[in-house]
């Protein structure tokens, strides 16, 4: 598995990135300008977008990155080296606070918002709501998959 490590770190590196892009881009463009929009038009949007998200390549730079996260996990943990802390760290904050908080949190939400007639009073309610809590839970994926980054490329700086 040694041999294995610089070149999966490399790819949870990539992978790592695009997340804290797609999070980034989300944060501090996508959800203000969806928070402009009648409430109808914003949620009717981000319905739109819950359902085109979860296409092959989505799915492959996201779960593949969590696949490769755990391995460097258990990789840190199993060659040790200088690149260790940064292995472990690495991956756990992207399980941690990029994985798990979509899980926990913006799923659950995204799931109660594509319940939801876009015209109606309890949609317009739940709206304000979820511009407010998952782009605050969106925010800790951001600042995670950023701290996921840094770690993996310091592991493969010091493999």
């Amino acid at each position: 598995m040694a041999g294995l490590l610089p070149s999966l770190t490399f790819l949870a590196a990539l992978g790592a990135g695009l997340n804290a892009g797609l999070f980034f881009i989300f944060s501090v463009c996508i959800m203000t300008a969806l928070s402009r929009l009648p409430a109808e038009q914003g949620i009717a949007a981000m319905q739109a977008v819950n359902v085109v998200i979860l296409n092959p390549l989505f799915m492959l730079a996201f779960m593949g990155t969590a696949v490769l996260a755990l391995l460097l996990v258990i990789g840190g943990f199993v060659v040790g080296g200088p690149a260790r802390l940064y292995l472990v760290a690495g991956g756990l904050l992207f399980l941690g606070g990029t994985i798990l908080v979509t899980i926990v949190f913006n799923v659950p939400m995204n799931n109660a918002l594509e319940a939801a007639r876009p015209d109606s009073e309890e949609a317009a309610r739940l709206w304000a709501g979820y511009l407010t809590d998952w782009v605050r839970w969106n925010h800790v994926r951001t600042l995670s998959s950023i701290g996921a980054l840094g770690c993996f490329l310091m592991a493969f700086r010091t493999a």
